[in-house]
């Protein structure tokens, strides 16, 4: 039973990971392209700033993802 419980952790951790990274990159390439169409001459500064933040915003789910394998394999197996 422990072992169950322990796979759907992991499943629900990697799962939610996932669709967080989704929505906030989503929402971040949106407000991206809003801000490119009203201000044209500002794209390589937005763009900069577009990356960084991208990144930070997939960093917390790759964690997730990474303690998901971990209890998927290291804590079930």
């Amino acid at each position: 039973m422990e072992q169950a419980l322990l796979v759907i952790a992991a499943a629900i951790m990697l799962g939610l990971g996932a669709v967080g990274a989704a929505v906030g990159i989503g929402v971040l390439g949106g407000r991206f392209l809003e801000g490119a169409a009203r201000q044209p001459e500002l794209i390589p500064m937005l763009r900069t700033q577009f990356f960084i933040v991208m990144g930070l915003t997939d960093a917390v789910p790759m964690i997730a993802v990474g303690l998901g394998m971990y209890v998927l394999f290291a804590l079930a197996g």
